[in-house]
C-alpha cells in the first residue's frame, strides 16, 4: 500500500474517534513542531473559551468552535480544553511554543477553578496534594486549596445544582494532562465536578492587565516573551 495513503486513512480512522467522543480532538488545522519563529513573529492568543465550545476551527456538526471567536489568522490551539470547560485556552503559531506548554516532562503548572458538589474538608484536599489513583495510573501530586467564590461570569446555561446539597470553589493546580483528569480528581475523592474554568497556564492568565479579567468569549494578542 502507498504509505501515503496509508497516512491518510490513519488520519481519517483518527478525526473519527474523536467526533464520537469529543475528547482529545484533533485540530483541523495542523501545525508542523518545525515552524518556529523568531519571538517578534509569534502570536501568542490568550482566549476565554466559553462553555460548549469546542477547541478546534471546525466542525461538520455545526457545533460552536473556536472560528465563532478568534478572528485572527494561522494560530493553533496550544493543548486542549474539553468542550464543558471554560477559561485560558491559549493559541500561536509556534510549534516550539505550543510543545513547550503542551509537553507532560515541560512541568508547565495549570490553575483551574473548580465548583464541586460538597464541602471538601483539609483530609480530602491532602488526596489531592498526595496523588489519587485513577483508571490510567496515580495522579502527579496536586497543589490543592479552598476558594472563596471567584469573580466569575455567569455561565450559559448554568449548572445543575440539587437544594439539599451545597456547594464549594476550590483551586487545583496541576503540571501534566491526563484525559479529564481534574473532574476525575475530584470525583475520586467524592466531591463530583459541576463547573470547570481553567484560570492559568505557567505564567499567563486570564487577567488582560492588572486589573480585569478577560470576560466569557474574549480574546488578547499579547507579545512572547516566555513561559
Amino acid at each position: 500500500m502507498n504509505q501515503n495513503r496509508s497516512n491518510t486513512q490513519h488520519a481519517n480512522k483518527f478525526d473519527r474517534m474523536n467526533k464520537s467522543t469529543n475528547r482529545r480532538v484533533k485540530p483541523n488545522r495542523t501545525q508542523s513542531s518545525k515552524n518556529n519563529f523568531a519571538p517578534e513573529q509569534v502570536k501568542l492568543v490568550l482566549l476565554n473559551k466559553p462553555f460548549d465550545v469546542l477547541c478546534q476551527f471546525t466542525d461538520e456538526q455545526g457545533r460552536k468552535t473556536l472560528k465563532d471567536f478568534v478572528q485572527i489568522k494561522d494560530v493553533y490551539a496550544a493543548g486542549r480544553l474539553d468542550r464543558d470547560s471554560e477559561g485560558l485556552l491559549l493559541l500561536t503559531n509556534d510549534g516550539k511554543l505550543q510543545a513547550a506548554l503542551t509537553q507532560p516532562n515541560k512541568k508547565v503548572f495549570k490553575k483551574y477553578w473548580v465548583q464541586v458538589e460538597g464541602v471538601p474538608s483539609e483530609n480530602d484536599l491532602e488526596k489531592l496534594r498526595k496523588g489519587v489513583e485513577l483508571k490510567d495510573g496515580l495522579t502527579l501530586p496536586a497543589q490543592a486549596k479552598t476558594l472563596t467564590e471567584p469573580p466569575v461570569w455567569e455561565r450559559v446555561p448554568p449548572i445543575r445544582e440539587r437544594k439539599s446539597i451545597p456547594t464549594s470553589w476550590i483551586e487545583i493546580q496541576i503540571c501534566e494532562g491526563k484525559n479529564r483528569q481534574v473532574r476525575r480528581m475530584t470525583a475520586a475523592i467524592g466531591f463530583p465536578t459541576l463547573r470547570l474554568i481553567r484560570y492559568s497556564i505557567g505564567k499567563y492568565s486570564l487577567k488582560k492587565d492588572n486589573v480585569a479579567m478577560l470576560s466569557s468569549g474574549e480574546y488578547i494578542e499579547i507579545p512572547y516573551t516566555s513561559i
